[in-house]
């Protein structure tokens, strides 16, 4: 065990930056779409069904030939990894964050309206705190997919943890497939169990309710 970290320590440690740098980045972009856009599609139900139903369409198809799909336009490399990442994580994100807004009781839209906010306002101060809850559900969702996922970008050559699981499966080498799935399994529970801190963090403290008892 030890002669094996001695040998491969520092690529574990490498590919796992680069797991993380690849999985950031592709939920990053998915927060910032998804979200604006769930919320948009909250004023606009008649688009709601449409967009929603595409996002669903796009996660049906295989990871793995969504991946290849993004080689002819893109090339090799990190791009079309988190491209194809980002396109998987639209559509927890999107959906709870539309079903989170919708259910936003309409006495608070009223109670903000009355105390003279425009929509915006609404939407910041009142409506978005009140469905932290059912958002953050869908980001910790689309957090563990990514990551989970971000190890076929290997095929691609953007590297992170999937090179140390695939060249563990070519080579027979099991020691290389667990150096490659354990850290991935630990970083998905890991970034489950932080976003679950800052959805308590920005929950306000009147729906945490006997929680906080």
């Amino acid at each position: 065990m030890q002669a094996f970290f001695q040998e491969y320590g520092q690529e574990i440690i490498n590919k796992t930056f680069e797991h993380i740098y690849i999985s950031a980045l592709a939920l990053g972009l998915g927060i910032i779409i998804a979200v604006p856009v769930g919320i948009l599609l909250t004023r606009t139900p008649k688009a709601a069904s449409i967009v929603i139903g595409f996002t669903s369409a796009l996660q049906t198809v295989p990871s793995l030939a969504l991946l290849a799909l993004m080689v002819p336009f893109l090339g090799v490399g990190v791009l079309p990894a988190v491209i194809a990442l980002f396109i998987y994580s639209l559509l927890p994100i999107l959906r709870n964050t539309y079903i989170g807004m919708k259910n936003v009781d309409a006495n608070y839209r009223d109670v903000a309206r009355g105390m003279g906010m425009t929509q915006l306002q609404s939407i910041v101060s009142v409506e978005i705190p009140i469905a932290i809850p059912t958002i953050m559900a869908g980001i910790r969702l689309a957090a563990v997919y990514v990551i989970a996922w971000a190890t076929l970008a290997s095929y691609i050559g953007a590297g992170g943890l999937g090179d140390l699981i695939f060249s563990g499966l070519n080579n027979y080498q099991p020691p290389l497939i667990f150096a490659g799935t354990i850290p991935v399994t630990i970083l998905a529970l890991l970034a489950d169990w932080l976003l679950g801190l800052l959805e308590k963090k920005l929950t306000p403290i009147a729906l945490r309710g006997g929680e906080e008892a």
